[in-house]
């Protein structure tokens, strides 16, 4: 299976807080994953820990690599950048990877790079992975926070994602 791509300085074990979302399903297209994980404005709609999605630059709806854009998040306004961006081929994993950031002064900022893996496998199984590492004093204090709200707020983002792409499939059949 395909591995998130890492830039320099934000390999998971160096970071200040890493982690990590996975889910196998079926009866999910790509295509129908792709298009609300690519879209930011549709994240509110299966995903309640989004709010005011919003490009820069008159880029959008849909992301790019190199586009910026922002959205709230985890009581985070998160200014973010596409650094990677691979849409569905036959035979290779779909990519979205950002960098985003928040605060300005060394008690706030928090730097992330988030990344989304979509990938079909045998058996007509989908999998679909969202790894993300951290940097800053607030990521030191979410790492020991009980129980772990990454963990479980990007759980909510792929058992939304799935649930909608579910609907959208069904819809479309």
């Amino acid at each position: 299976m395909s591995d998130i791509i890492w830039p320099a300085g934000y390999v998971p074990g160096f970071t200040d807080n890493y982690c990590s979302n996975e889910v196998i399903v079926t009866g999910v297209s790509i295509e129908s994953v792709w298009t609300l994980l690519n879209t930011p404005h549709l994240w509110p709609t299966y995903y309640a820990n989004s709010a005011n999605t919003r490009f820069y630059d008159d880029k959008g709806p849909e992301l790019a690599n190199g586009d910026r854009f922002y959205f709230e998040t985890f009581g985070f306004p998160v200014e973010a950048q596409v650094v990677e961006h691979v849409p569905p081929v036959l035979g290779q994993a779909a990519r979205i990877a950002w960098h985003g950031w928040a605060g300005n002064t060394e008690e706030d900022r928090l730097d992330v790079h988030h990344a989304w893996l979509i990938e079909e496998l045998s058996g007509g199984r989908l999998r679909i992975l969202t790894q993300e590492t951290q940097l800053g004093k607030p990521a030191l204090a979410l790492a020991k926070a009980k129980p772990n709200p990454m963990i479980n707020g990007h759980q909510d983002w792929l058992d939304g994602l799935v649930a909608e792409a579910l609907n959208t499939s069904k819809s479309n059949n």
